[in-house]
């Protein structure tokens, strides 16, 4: 891909050495001396004004794929993108823009000045950036210091026991099994020897088929039974003292070391405990896996897929079928994306949610680009086109996001499915306008969607170019028919 940066300052010189080696790059440069500088460093570099037709042409603007227009000056911006379209229509652009700036200024002195349109396909403001990127890193830390903490307290355990014995509640559901099996695992890798148990009974039928399907080793224990007091520690994962769990006396809580669950904590837990137990429970998660996956990535454990699975399954039932997530289920699910088996799925008799359903839902997830409150996903080759609509279904639910279009190549055509809970839209008439004219679209108020015949797609090159070609029109089509600008 050949790629101009116009302008060689700080900002432009470290674009083009990112980029150099991976792609085609030039860099356009005004100052005579910097262009010496930057060329004597090993860059690619033009000489020039790049406002101007003569400095492009000289760059090769006609074969350029990207243009990176670095300078913060509105006029020059606007001056610049008129001559860069005039030179290759076809190009895309990617404008640094201050942070006082919008679109429609540049628009409005593209038709002052120019008596002309151009579009910017992409935009970056340096301080959104900056900020996305401090709070990414906040979060990051964050995870950092909860993982930590919860290997310090398993070192201080394994100082003075060989053991560790994890407790479910009396009936574990997938997602306090999947979260025990975690908490073994991690305990495991400072050298403690774990036993997970319950007090009840595992009696749905699911439930049973994901114990045994995945080879998990629980054991059911009575009240004041020697497999309970030979331990000189105890974990509890998605549960609490003084809820639903009846096998630990008053003896065995002043044993309790960690405690993990994502439910309102209890009335007077902290009380009944040892003031140097590790708690982390947050009700702001739908799942104790989701937590438990957060510490996974952390700490950088390798899992396999016989966890992976139970712990994609312990998240799909305790958010209610992914209805309900919060930043961190989220997380959890594209960390697992790639990770799950989902022939165990099947055989675990995953009535809601066929094998490929849950492949589709992962990719809607990992491939979804956000435009303002507007989510489009790219699910790939599939077969099961009425896993599209489900997936539109669930990025839906995702905070934030009032509109959904999910589309995947199935055969011969495009099918798309469009889902919307903003009263504003039609997104029948939406899918109607955007995609009539090349293939068939319609639906209701709320829910919509379409089919396209590939065409003339199928004249690129494999399936990558193929992909990234109908996720262009795609999105270019739907974003103007909702009367938005393209650009995350």
């Amino acid at each position: 891909m050949k790629v101009l940066v116009l302008g060689g300052g700080v900002l432009g010189r470290a674009i083009a050495e990112a980029l150099m080696g991976e792609f085609d790059v030039t860099i356009i440069e005004k100052d005579v001396i910097r262009a010496q500088t930057l060329a004597e460093s090993g860059l690619q570099v033009v000489q020039g004004d790049f406002s101007y037709t003569a400095t492009l042409l000289k760059a090769h603007i006609e074969r350029a794929d990207l243009v990176i227009i670095t300078t913060t000056d509105v006029q020059t911006i606007a001056k610049t993108l008129h001559v860069v379209r005039t030179n290759n229509k076809d190009v895309s652009v990617l404008v640094i823009l201050p942070e006082d700036v919008s679109v429609e200024d540049i628009e409005n002195i593209l038709k002052e000045q120019y008596e002309t349109e151009a579009k910017i396909d992409y935009i970056i403001n340096p301080r959104t950036a900056i900020v996305r990127a401090v709070v990414e890193t906040i979060e990051k830390v964050g995870e950092s210091k909860n993982a930590r903490k919860l290997i310090n307290k398993l070192n201080e355990i394994k100082e003075r026991a060989e053991t560790l014995l994890i407790v479910m509640h009396d009936n574990p559901d997938p997602d306090s099994m999947a979260s025990a099996s975690a908490l073994a695992l991690i305990a495991q890798t400072v050298g403690l020897k774990t036993q997970i148990v319950y007090g009840g009974d595992i009696t749905h039928h699911q439930n049973r088929a994901m114990v045994n399907v995945l080879g998990m080793d629980l054991r059911r224990v009575s009240r004041g039974s020697y497999e309970i007091k030979r331990h000189s520690a105890i974990a509890i994962v998605d549960a609490q003292p003084n809820g639903n769990i009846t096998i630990l006396d008053e003896d065995d809580l002043k044993k309790v070391e960690i405690i993990i669950d994502h439910h309102q904590i209890l009335q007077n837990l902290k009380e009944r405990l040892n003031p140097e137990c590790f708690i982390d429970i947050r009700p702001d998660v739908n799942a104790t896996s989701s937590i438990m996956v957060e510490y996974l990535k952390a700490l950088e454990i390798p899992i396999n897929d016989t966890l992976a699975t139970a712990l994609f399954y312990g998240m799909y039932i305790d958010t209610k079928k992914f209805s309900k997530l919060s930043r961190i289920d989220i997380k959890a699910i594209e960390f697992l994306t790639g990770k799950v088996n989902y022939d165990l799925l099947d055989k675990i008799e995953f009535p809601d949610i066929s094998t490929e359903t849950a492949e589709i839902l992962a990719r809607a997830i990992l491939n979804r680009k956000i435009y303002k409150n507007v989510v489009i996903s790219n699910v790939g080759f599939i077969a099961n086109r009425d896993a599209i609509a489900e997936a539109a279904d669930f990025l839906l639910r995702l905070e934030g996001i009032t509109t959904v279009l999910v589309f995947g190549i199935v055969d011969d055509r495009i099918e798309i499915s469009a889902r919307t809970r903003d009263v504003r839209i039609n997104i029948g008439a939406i899918m109607k306008e955007a995609f009539g004219d090349i293939g068939s679209g319609g639906g209701h108020a709320q829910a919509g969607g379409a089919r396209i015949p590939l065409g003339i797609f199928k004249l690129a090159k494999d399936k990558t170019s193929l992909l990234r070609l109908v996720e262009e029109a795609i999105t270019e089509k739907f974003l103007e028919a909702l009367g938005m600008k393209e650009g995350p």
